[in-house]
């Protein structure tokens, strides 16, 4: 058999519900991975039976929840949760070994929710340009250009990258600008 895998995003509710049928069904568990997002944590939980590996996706979670620990079920978690408590600002209830926000010694709190003021600009400058194109649509205005939509895009790019999608462009249009000019004075 080949090897499958599944992803099945759940409410925060139904986690320890989800780790207690995994083991109990025998499945071991893998992993937990946190990956920060604009609209907060998504935690996915990694189970494997026989050749199948099953993804549980919590989407979303904010610092202000409490997301149960799955220690009881599964010990060796405690290493990821405290890990995502350490980096993301998570609270986990009921880990149990709990290094209390020790396990790590980072020099900054939550470390990789810390983003860079480029990428702050970047997405403030796309929910702006997002903002304007809904308005003028509620408002029964045609759809925002071709230009606005690029720069839109460019605004949630890597700064440098933007950059040098801009120059690009920029040469581009002189190119075709002289294109023009050419063949206006050819004929």
């Amino acid at each position: 058999m080949a090897f499958q895998t599944e992803f099945t995003v759940i409410p925060l509710s139904e986690l320890k519900a989800c780790a207690q049928a995994r083991k109990a069904e025998g499945s071991r568990y893998v992993q937990t991975l946190a990956v920060n997002t604009e609209a907060g944590v998504d935690i996915v939980y990694s189970f494997m039976l026989g050749d199948r590996m099953s993804n549980y996706k919590l989407v979303a979670v904010k610092e202000s929840d409490v997301v149960p620990s799955i220690t009881d079920e599964f010990l060796a978690a405690f290493i990821w949760e405290n890990e995502i408590h350490d980096l993301f600002g998570i609270t986990f209830e009921g880990i149990s070994i709990d290094f209390g926000g020790k396990f790590y010694n980072v020099a900054v709190d939550k470390p990789m929710t810390v983003i860079s003021p480029a990428q702050l600009a970047a997405r403030e400058k796309a929910a702006k340009l997002a903002a304007a194109k809904a308005a003028k649509e509620k408002a029964g205005a045609p759809a925002a250009s071709v230009d606005a939509e690029l720069e839109a895009k460019l605004a949630g790019m890597d700064p440098e990258k933007a950059a040098k999608v801009r120059a690009a462009m920029e040469a581009k249009a002189k190119k075709e600008a002289a294109r023009a000019a050419e063949q206006k004075g050819g004929e």
